[in-house]
């Protein structure tokens, strides 16, 4: 579809936080803030609401690398090793003593400047577990640096050494194993399909044939997407549409310049929550995990997550903070996501 022709018309009663113009705000605020923060921050198918996610029967899992080990099960244990640790002393040593974290500042309930405070902190699952992982390291869960880093700078900034993780709704996959080091998994989800309500799209599947569809640069769903085009999608679908900020395609898609979305199915339930004229399509057709991504070669870092993030799952922490963001967007009263159970560690 043309999002220029003739009679293509933004869709009326969008809402979210106030609809288009508020998105633009939330956006523009995020940008202001982004560019202020490394200097001033302390610190089964949708249910036709678009809330629930749940890994339906089309679902495919990555299964192993070429060494033969899934990528979720390639982390290194949260103990041993040869006792180095230069990365972490390296971080203890600053001047400012923080931890320098990439996020995401406008995903809502992951990592989000939320307009109603006006603190100016971030908020979200992601985030809570930022400051987890600063209060292990450093003794200060608020010693934490944010920076905001696009979807598709993720990876640059961590091998730049911008950064010194990235916790940011980022996948673990075997591409990417190449280029960073990953902690264990923290969370499970998979793509999925977002589109108005009144769409006749009905999942990924040949009803998104002829129609525009949006992804991220550097994201695994452009990468399912040109994949999958002429196989699992009509050769007819156009996935032109690439952006650098994943939250740009719900604005487009609210707009009306696109016809759907292609996303994390966790992300894609936060969106349907911000606006109700939209939903998720069919259930997630990849099975995906999360991971805190760092250096290649900061072992000691990785092994010190690993240990957060063990104690994080035991001591209840991580139900806590799913309880908190995620459940309203993500879970049906009893009827729970499969998400809502943390993914069981498995380490090489």
């Amino acid at each position: 579809m043309d999002a220029h022709r003739p009679g293509r018309r933004p869709r009326n009663g969008l809402r979210g936080w106030g609809g288009v113009g508020a998105m633009a705000a939330l956006c523009a605020l995020a940008l202001a803030f982004a560019l202020q923060l490394p200097r001033t921050q302390p610190s089964g198918a949708a249910d036709g609401g678009g809330r629930s996610l749940a890994h339906g029967t089309q679902a495919r899992a990555e299964t192993t690398c070429d060494n033969g080990v899934a990528p979720q099960d390639q982390s290194l244990s949260p103990s041993g090793g040869d006792g180095n640790t230069a990365v972490i002393d390296a971080i203890k040593a600053r001047k400012d003593r923080r931890l320098v974290v990439g996020v995401d500042t406008n995903s809502y309930r992951w990592g989000y400047l939320n307009p109603n405070h006006t603190s100016g902190a971030l908020e979200g699952f992601d985030i809570d577990l930022v400051h987890r992982i600063a209060g292990d390291l450093l003794g200060d869960p608020n010693a934490v640096s944010f920076k905001a880093i696009p979807t598709d700078q993720r990876i640059p900034a961590i091998q730049s050494g911008e950064v010194d993780m990235v916790v940011r709704t980022m996948t673990i996959n075997c591409d990417r194993l190449k280029d960073v080091a990953f902690s264990a998994p923290y969370f499970r989800t998979g793509q999925q399909v977002l589109a108005p309500r009144t769409s006749t799209i009905t999942g990924y599947n040949a009803s998104l044939a002829g129609k525009k569809v949006c992804s991220a640069e550097g994201s695994t769903a452009l990468d399912s997407l040109r994949a999958d085009r002429g196989g699992r999608i009509p050769a007819s679908t156009d996935i032109a549409t690439v952006v650098p900020n994943q939250l740009d395609c719900l604005v487009k898609l609210q707009l009306g310049e696109v016809d759907a979305v292609v996303t994390d199915g966790a992300l894609a339930a936060s969106q349907a929550a911000q606006d109700p004229t939209v939903e998720l399509k069919g259930g997630l057709f990849t099975d995906e995990y999360y991971g805190v991504a760092m250096k290649r070669g900061s072992d000691d870092l990785v092994r010190q997550v690993n240990r957060t993030l063990e104690n994080y799952v035991k001591n209840g922490g991580w139900a806590a903070s799913y309880a908190k963001w995620l459940h309203p967007t993500m879970d049906q009263g009893e009827k729970k996501s499969a998400s809502a159970t943390p993914p069981a560690a498995h380490y090489k």
